[in-house]
């Protein structure tokens, strides 16, 4: 079978990182966790994945939950899960970590017979490493006979195709059952049988990269530089002595007796946070910069940048930077030390990692809360039915979208918690929850002032919304004051890592021209404010979208873009809307509530239309809405 090429497959380690998100602490203190993938070669794949470069992992995971959120997670990354072999006898790796101080983070390691360390020569495909130009090695799996002969037939078939052998030592004396199970982050216990094993590599590989305290263990020497001469006794591949804090030294020819006689790329002070993971992302800047043709000296810099990222962030694989995010820092360097705490930096992280693509946006609106209230009262019916309606709403959309992309819902948590759970079971796009108090002016929030303690409990890939009655020509105490509560929900957001959609309403409060909406988003810009998505009501103009579209291009062009909203306006007034953001790129789409639901709940909340009725009503007045959106923007209708 023909395969895509490969720059590179990862060979080893995969499991689930919980890390302890109370900093400063004790892991038996630490209350909650963050989960993230890890695993040496598996955080490679995904900092590479991330730097440009076609990555892959070879490895097992379980056959359960936490196997397949590697496998998904991977996906996101762009890394390729073809090998990947699912294990249905034994449970993916878990490791338990915290940090306890600079440099300092004690982790347990659960891996008692899990799936990783099953890999078999049986499942290294010939044909899927000679497909990539790279492999890469790694030390954990030397440590068991099936393992070490997977990794073995990886390297005889890369050697035998002509591809590069890539050794990280990669040494955890605990894996190799040289330290307790306390020690997880015990980095060197000297061991004669690990350096023999480590030994017989050597002369296979292109690259080995590791700490001291690695190029120790590989060698059997117990001072540096006799171990970087041991191994060039052995070896021709160039070897990367990594420092910590003090970069890194490449050595491509004989090793002097001079231990700073190498390749030095430049170096970044950071302040040290988290050091777990940091030795794989700069593996990921070393490997973007070898593969790509780039000289030591500048893959070097890119290693030691990716690492310093790592270390100034809390966890492994989601904390390391895309190249577009590197290439920033290379250009413009940052005023923090932290690196976490550089606005700017995160701010092209979050837009370039985000889970996933979304270029088109339908949504029905079903978030209103006041509006449903108002016609209950006015039929006679009880508030218990919007939730049942709200319900037969997703139903409605569901049928709709039939699973194709492009297509989502605004739900509220008010009434709309078992239409979630319905949400849930369709193939949807998208979902946005409001959490503003309907009507409010000045901005309240609707359950709480404390937003951000709202939020965690939210799924990952639920979109805030979150409505503001705002105009450039407000009083200044007015403005100021939503002005505020809008940047603590934008910080709120970041912080839980949750997608932030802004919804701005002026034309209530306010005469409209050309420039109101454009004044409101470049002062709220001005703020520091980038949400995800902006949601807006009609414009009158080509002209007034055009200024638009010209502040969000030049504050965030890598903001999602606009939504239309539809304030209840008749179908035909929608349809000409849409047809004026034709040739406006920057609005993807729309999220329409009582123009699709209004006729449906009027009639089922009174008793007077059944559930199907209501669920086909609504359903095509849906639809005539995407087929209009899609006709004006030149996509085939539904």
């Amino acid at each position: 079978m023909q395969r895509d090429a490969l720059d590179v497959i990862a060979i080893g380690r995969a499991s689930v990182d919980l890390y302890g998100q109370q900093i400063g602490t004790r892991l038996e203190d630490s209350a909650s966790f963050a989960k993230s993938v890890g695993g040496c070669p598996t955080n490679i794949s995904v900092g590479t994945a991330r730097l440009g470069l076609r990555s892959a992992l070879l490895t097992r995971v379980g056959d359960e939950q936490m196997g397949r959120f590697i496998r998904e997670q991977l996906v996101r990354e762009g890394v390729s899960v073809e090998g990947i072999v699912t294990d249905p006898e034994r449970l993916t790796a878990l490791v338990l970590l915290s940090v306890e101080d600079e440099g300092v983070s004690p982790m347990i390691f659960v891996r008692t017979d899990c799936a990783d360390m099953a890999l078999s020569e049986a499942d290294v495909d010939e044909a899927f490493v000679a497909s990539a130009r790279a492999i890469v090695v790694t030390g954990t799996h030397f440590s068991r006979s099936n393992t070490e002969a997977a990794q073995q037939k990886a390297i005889r078939i890369a050697r035998q195709h002509g591809r590069k052998v890539v050794f990280d030592i990669d040494y955890r004396p605990n894996l190799w059952g040289l330290a307790g199970h306390a020690e997880g982050f015990e980095r060197y216990v000297k061991s004669d049988f690990v350096s023999a094993k480590m030994r017989q590599v050597l002369p296979d590989c292109d690259l080995i990269v590791g700490t001291e305290e690695e190029i120790k263990i590989a060698s059997g020497v117990d001072d540096v530089l006799g171990a970087l001469k041991a191994i060039r006794a052995v070896s021709s591949a160039a070897i990367v002595l990594k420092r910590g804090a003090m970069g890194c030294i490449v050595y491509e020819g004989p090793v002097s007796d001079d231990l700073e006689d190498g390749i030095v790329g430049k170096g970044f002070p950071i302040e040290i946070y988290n050091v777990l993971g940091a030795g794989d992302a700069f593996m990921s800047g070393l490997l973007r910069g070898w593969l790509g043709g780039e000289s030591f000296e500048t893959a070097a810099t890119w290693a030691n940048a990716c690492g310093a990222f790592a270390v100034s962030r809390l966890l492994c694989a989601p904390e390391y930077p895309t190249f577009e995010e590197l290439q920033f820092f290379l250009e413009n360097g940052s005023k923090y030390r932290a690196l976490r705490k550089d606005e700017a930096i995160n701010h092209i992280h979050w837009a370039t990692t985000r889970r996933s693509d979304v270029p088109l946006l339908m949504a029905f609106a079903c978030d209103h809360r006041v509006q449903l209230e108002e016609i209950v009262r006015r039929v006679g019916a009880d508030d218990s039915k919007i939730e049942t309606f709200k319900v037969l709403a997703v139903k409605a959309a569901a049928r709709v979208a039939g699973g194709r992309s492009g297509y989502g819902m605004l739900l509220d948590e008010k009434y709309g918690r078992s239409a979630m759970f319905e949400f849930a079971r369709h193939d949807f796009a998208w979902l946005g929850r409001p959490v503003e108090q309907p009507g409010s002016r000045p901005l309240r929030f609707e359950f709480s002032q404390d937003i951000g303690s709202q939020l965690v409990d939210w799924p990952v890939d639920h979109c805030i919304k979150c409505l503001c009655f705002y105009h450039p020509d407000d009083p200044p105490e007015l403005k100021a004051e939503q002005q505020e509560k809008l940047r603590a929900l934008f910080d709120a957001a970041r912080k839980v890592g949750r997608e932030l959609l802004v919804e701005i309403i002026a034309g209530k409060h306010g005469a409209l021209d050309d420039g109101t909406i454009a004044r409101a988003l470049e002062e709220l810009y001005a703020l520091g404010i980038k949400p995800d998505w902006w949601k807006l009501e009609p414009q009158a103009s080509t002209g007034a979208w055009a200024a638009i579209e010209a502040v969000i291009t030049r504050n965030d062009p890598r903001c999602r873009g606009v939504v239309m909203l539809g304030l209840d306006a008749p179908a035909d007034e929608l349809q000409a809307a849409f047809q004026a953001t034709a040739n406006v790129p920057v609005v993807k789409g729309f999220a329409v509530g009582r123009t699709i639901f209004g006729n449906a709940a009027e009639k089922w909340l009174a008793g007077a239309m059944s559930d199907e009725q209501a669920v086909a009503d609504m359903a095509e007045r849906f639809r005539q809405l995407t087929d209009a959106w899609l006709a004006a923007h030149g996509r085939k209708a539904a």
